[in-house]
């Protein structure tokens, strides 16, 4: 253990997701050993983050302004709702550059053993999207893991009673277990493009 404000940095870095002990201490032996200029920048984009950054009104996705650059491009497909887990996810779905429809994020996905159930998610707001706009099609974007699976077999279950509209998955081509926003553009794609109703 390092004294005072050096372990308190690894602590504070090693709570990050993906970051274990060593590379929390490899991350901050980096930056005591970075210009101070550099040590500002960050500091600085770390305060604008926690500050500036919001989520949008509508879709949930991460945004600088009340609504995302995605739902206020009017050339998007209104009738086509992507619903994706996490902000990561859209970008994820993004690059494949299959879908022209709009988002829903959810801000996780069902997972009782950690006290995460259907309020702790926006699915409310998507039900009173799906009720008041002109949404023909939602697309269950949820990763291939037991807690998407649950996700999208609960809304499946809410989903199934509105008139006109169809409900899909994304096709198989995802590892189960894995995560959307690791899967390559060309697996991402194929999954877009043979998605099937549920």
């Amino acid at each position: 253990m390092y004294e005072g404000v050096v372990q308190d940095l690894i602590d504070e870095l090693g709570r990050l997701p993906g970051v274990g002990p060593k590379s929390a201490q490899r991350i901050a032996f980096h930056l005591l050993a970075s210009d101070p200029q550099d040590i500002g920048r960050l500091r600085e984009v770390l305060g604008k983050v926690a500050e500036g950054v919001q989520f949008c009104e509508i879709c949930g996705n991460v945004s600088e302004a009340e609504r995302c650059r995605i739902c206020n491009d009017v050339r998007r497909d209104a009738t086509s709702v992507c619903v994706v887990e996490e902000p990561k996810d859209v970008l994820a779905v993004e690059r494949t550059r299959e879908f022209r429809g709009r988002y829903h994020v959810l801000g996780g996905a069902l997972d009782p053993l950690s006290g995460v159930g259907p309020d702790q998610l926006r699915i409310k707001d998507l039900l009173t999207r799906i009720g008041s706009d002109e949404i023909t099609e939602v697309i269950i974007a949820t990763d291939p893991n037991t807690e998407g699976e649950a996700t999208a077999t609960y809304l499946v279950r809410m989903l199934r009673d509105f008139p006109g509209l169809t409900v899909t998955r994304l096709a198989s081509g995802l590892p189960m277990g894995g995560d959307l926003e690791f899967a390559d553009e060309l697996t991402l794609g194929r999954a877009l493009s043979g998605r099937r109703a549920l």
